[in-house]
C-alpha cells in the first residue's frame, strides 16, 4: 500500500519531460510568466537569487540559490530569476519558445545575456570567446493534473528551497549525466529523474525543522494513524466506519478517534469525506462516467448522496464542476 506523498503526488507529471538549461552572463535578469502550477529549479553552477511580486497581497523574500541547492516555485505567477535581486528584469520568458524584452520585443535568437531555450545541453557553464565557467540555471516545469495531487501545492509556500546535501545529489548528478549523453531513450530518463528529483525533494524538505511538515506527512511517523490512512487511500468506496477501521488497525474506536484527530486536524469520517470528494472531482473531470458510476466508485450509495457532499464540499453539484473542469 502506498503512502500519503506517494499517492498525493501520483498524478505530478513532467511537463512534456521539460528540461530547460540557461548559460548565463552577469549582469543577468529573467523573469518567467509561463504560468506553470509547479516549477523547480537548481544550479548546476554559479548562484541565482529567485524573487516574486506580491502573491495574496504578500510578497516572498528573495531567495539565494546556491549550487545543488533545489528551489520549487508554487503557484502559476510570475517569478524572476537574477544574479542580484535588483537586476531589472532583462528578457521575459513567455513559453519554452517564446522570448521577449520587457517592452514585448520578440527575440527570436538567444536571449541577450543567456543561452535559453535554445536547445543547449552541455551544462558546463562554459563562457564565449574565452570567458570563464558561466552560472548554470536547470528548470524543470509539471502538470499537477488531479484534485488529490492539488493537496501537496496547497500545504506549500511560494518558494521551497531545499539546501544542497553535504556529499551532493545523487539525482543531479545522474541528471547532469544524461544530459551530456544525448543518445535514445535519453527523454524517457530525464522525465524519471526529475520526477526523482521532485519527491526527494519535498520529502527532505519536510523533515527540515522550518519547513512545517502537514499532517499527512508527519502522520506517516505514527504506526496507527499512517496504516489507517494506507487503509482509507486504498480502498475509498468501502463502507467505514470509525469502529471498523479501528478494528481493522487493531486499536479501540477511541483510541483511533483521538489519535487520528490529534495527529490529522479532522476526524477519521470527515477525513473520509473529504478524500471521497477529491477522488470523486477527478473522476468526474477525466472521464465520461455518470454521476451514478462515480458515486458508487468513491463510496456513495447514490449520485444523490454524493450530489449532497460534493456541493456542501466544493459548492457546486458535480455535473457543474464537471462543466467547469472542460471548459478551455
Amino acid at each position: 500500500m502506498d503512502d500519503a506523498l506517494s499517492v498525493l503526488l501520483r498524478d505530478v507529471r513532467p511537463q512534456g519531460a521539460l528540461f530547460d538549461q540557461a548559460v548565463l552572463r552577469p549582469p543577468w535578469s529573467l523573469r518567467f510568466e509561463e504560468r506553470n502550477q509547479l516549477v523547480l529549479l537548481t544550479m548546476f553552477s554559479g548562484e541565482a537569487w529567485l524573487s516574486s511580486d506580491a502573491v495574496g497581497g504578500v510578497t516572498p523574500a528573495p531567495v539565494l540559490l546556491r549550487p545543488g541547492d533545489v528551489a520549487i516555485v508554487v503557484g502559476p505567477e510570475p517569478y524572476v530569476i537574477s544574479d542580484d535581486p535588483g537586476t531589472a528584469p532583462l528578457v521575459v520568458v513567455q513559453s519554452p519558445a517564446r522570448c521577449t524584452t520587457p517592452g514585448g520585443a520578440l527575440l527570436i535568437d538567444d536571449c541577450p545575456g543567456c543561452r535559453h531555450a535554445t536547445g543547449a545541453r552541455d551544462g558546463r557553464g562554459e563562457g564565449c570567446e574565452g570567458e570563464g565557467p558561466q552560472p548554470v540555471a536547470l528548470k524543470g516545469t509539471y502538470r499537477v493534473e488531479s484534485s488529490v495531487s492539488q493537496r501537496v501545492l496547497d500545504v506549500l509556500p511560494r518558494f521551497v528551497r531545499v539546501p544542497a546535501p553535504p556529499g551532493g545529489s545523487a539525482t543531479l548528478e545522474m541528471i547532469a549525466e544524461e544530459i551530456h549523453r544525448n543518445t535514445p531513450g535519453q527523454q524517457v530518463v530525464l522525465d524519471r529523474l526529475l520526477e526523482l528529483l521532485l519527491v526527494s525533494s519535498l520529502r527532505a524538505w519536510f523533515e527540515l525543522p522550518e519547513a512545517s511538515a502537514p499532517s499527512w506527512y508527519r502522520a506517516y511517523g505514527d504506526p496507527v494513524v499512517s496504516r489507517a490512512l494506507k487503509l482509507l487511500h486504498d480502498d475509498p468506496a468501502r463502507p467505514w466506519t470509525v469502529a471498523a477501521l479501528a478494528a481493522t488497525v487493531g486499536v479501540s474506536r477511541a483510541g483511533l478517534a483521538r489519535r487520528f484527530t490529534e495527529l490529522m486536524g479532522s476526524p477519521p469520517m470527515a477525513y473520509l469525506t473529504e478524500w471521497r470528494i477529491c477522488l470523486a472531482a477527478d473522476l468526474l473531470s477525466r472521464t465520461d462516467d455518470t454521476v451514478e458510476a462515480v458515486s458508487r466508485r468513491v463510496g456513495y450509495a447514490n449520485a444523490y448522496a454524493l450530489s449532497v457532499a460534493f456541493k456542501r464540499t466544493k459548492g457546486v453539484r458535480p455535473t457543474e464542476h464537471r462543466a467547469m473542469s472542460r471548459t478551455p
